[in-house]
C-alpha cells in the first residue's frame, strides 16, 4: 500500500516537479546573462564618459563604425568588390572578411528602421548574449553552475572584452562555437557540425569549431571501433563545409582556386609562418620598446599560453583542448596585426576554466578575496577596453 501511494504521489506531482527542474535549470543561466550583460553595460559606460571627456565623440558611434566595422558594413551594403589601395601600394580587398557577419547585418537594416550601424550593434550584442548563454552551458556541464557563471563573468571582463560591444565578428563566432562544443559534449553531433560549419563562414579563425568537432568524431570512431551513428558522419561531413566553401569561393573569384584567399590575406600583411613574425616582433618590445598596446598584447599572449597547460593538465574534454589549442596556435603563428591578436583569442572561453573554478574556490573560502579580484580584473577591463577604443588610435 505505501509503495502505491508513493507511486501515486509521484505521479501527480510529477508535472510540477519537471517544472520546478526545468526553473532550476534556467535560472543559473539567466543569472550568468544578466552579470554578463551588467558587466559589458558597465564597460560601455565607462567608454562613453572617456568618450565624450576627451574627444567628444558618440560612444555607439565608436563601437559601430571602427576599424574592421567599417569594411562589415560596406560589404552588408554593397556586397563584395571593394579594392583599397593605399599609399603604400599594398591592395586591400573586403573578400578577407568573412560573409556570415554582413549577411545578418543586412538581413536586420532589411526588417527594420535601423541604420547600418545599429544594426551591426545589434548582432554584434545579440550574438554575445547568445555566446554567454553557451559559455554558461559548457561550464555547466563540465563543472557545475557556480564555475559555469564565474566562466561567464571571466569571459566578460577579458582585457579585450570591449571587442564583445563592437560592430565586430568575435561575438557571432563564438555564438556558434560554444554552443556547438556544447553539442559535440553532449553527443548531439547534427548539431554540432552544423554550428561549426556556420561559425566557420563567420571567421578566418572559425576553422577551430570544426577541426574540434572533426576530433571529437574521429576520436569516437575509433572508441566505438567504427560502429557510430549516420549522424557522426553527417555531422563531421558538416563541420568544416562553411570555412572551406568561402575559401574555396575566394580563390575562384581570385583565379587561384587553393591559394587565392590567403594571397588576398598575404596582401593585408597576414599569413602563417609558424611565429616567426611574432617571435621578431616581440624582440622588437624587449630591445627598444614600443606603445603600451603592444606589451600589453605580449602578456595577454603569454598568459593564454599558460592557461592552455592549465586546461592540458586539467584533463579538459579533446575538443575543447582542440578548439583553444588551433585559436592559440593561429595567434602565435599569424604574422601581421599584433596588436590584434588578444581579440583573436576572445573565442578561447575553454582557457579560462582553470580561472573559473580557482575564483569559485576562493569565493567559498574567502569572499572578500574573490571580490576584489573581481573587482580588480572589471577596472582593467572597463580602462583598457576605453583606451583601447578611444585613445590608443590602433585597429583592434
Amino acid at each position: 500500500m505505501t509503495h502505491a501511494s508513493t507511486l501515486a504521489r509521484t505521479s501527480v506531482a510529477e508535472p510540477g516537479a519537471q517544472g520546478r527542474v526545468h526553473v532550476s535549470r534556467v535560472a543559473p543561466m539567466a543569472t550568468a546573462l544578466g552579470l554578463f550583460l551588467a558587466v559589458r553595460l558597465l564597460g560601455v559606460a565607462t567608454l562613453a564618459l572617456v568618450a565624450r571627456a576627451t574627444t567628444g565623440r558618440d560612444a555607439l558611434g565608436l563601437l559601430g563604425r571602427s576599424w574592421d566595422s567599417v569594411w562589415y558594413l560596406e560589404i552588408a551594403a554593397h556586397g563584395y568588390g571593394r579594392i583599397q589601395h593605399p599609399r603604400t601600394g599594398a591592395v586591400f580587398s573586403d573578400t578577407a572578411f568573412f560573409p556570415l557577419y554582413p549577411a545578418l547585418v543586412r538581413a536586420v537594416n532589411a526588417v527594420s528602421p535601423l541604420g547600418g550601424g545599429a544594426s551591426g550593434l545589434l548582432v554584434s550584442w545579440t550574438a554575445a548574449a547568445v555566446a554567454a548563454c553557451g559559455i554558461y552551458a559548457v561550464g555547466a556541464r563540465l563543472h557545475g553552475r557556480a564555475v559555469a557563471i564565474a566562466l561567464v563573468v571571466l569571459w566578460a571582463l577579458l582585457p579585450h572584452s570591449v571587442v564583445l560591444s563592437m560592430g565586430y565578428t568575435e561575438p557571432v563566432l563564438t555564438a556558434f562555437a560554444a554552443w556547438s562544443l556544447y553539442a559535440v559534449l553532449a553527443g548531439r553531433w547534427l548539431w554540432a557540425g552544423s554550428l561549426a560549419a556556420l561559425a566557420g563562414l563567420a571567421r578566418p579563425n572559425g576553422c577551430a569549431v570544426a577541426a574540434a568537432v572533426l576530433a571529437a568524431a574521429v576520436c569516437e570512431v575509433w572508441r566505438r571501433r567504427g560502429r557510430v551513428s549516420h549522424r557522426l558522419w553527417t555531422g563531421a561531413a558538416l563541420a568544416p563545409a562553411g570555412w572551406t566553401a568561402y575559401v574555396l569561393w575566394v580563390g575562384h573569384r581570385e583565379g587561384n582556386l587553393l591559394d587565392g584567399y590567403f594571397a588576398v590575406q598575404r596582401h593585408w600583411g597576414s599569413r602563417f609562418d609558424f611565429g616567426h613574425g611574432s617571435l621578431r616582433f616581440v624582440r622588437h618590445l624587449l630591445l627598444q620598446g614600443d606603445r603600451f598596446v603592444f606589451p600589453m598584447t605580449m602578456v595577454i599572449v603569454a598568459a593564454g599560453v599558460l592557461l592552455f597547460a592549465l586546461l592540458l593538465a586539467d584533463r579538459a574534454p579533446l575538443p575543447l583542448l582542440v578548439h583553444s589549442g588551433v585559436l592559440l596556435l593561429i595567434a602565435l603563428g599569424g604574422s601581421g596585426f599584433f596588436e590584434s591578436k588578444p581579440r583573436f583569442l576572445l573565442p578561447a572561453f575553454p582557457l579560462l576554466l582553470p580561472l573559473a573554478r580557482a575564483l569559485v574556490r576562493t569565493a567559498r573560502a574567502r569572499p572578500w578575496h574573490a571580490t576584489v579580484v573581481v573587482g580588480a580584473l572589471a577596472g582593467l577591463s572597463f580602462v583598457y577596453g576605453a583606451y583601447l577604443v578611444v585613445i590608443a588610435h590602433m585597429p583592434l
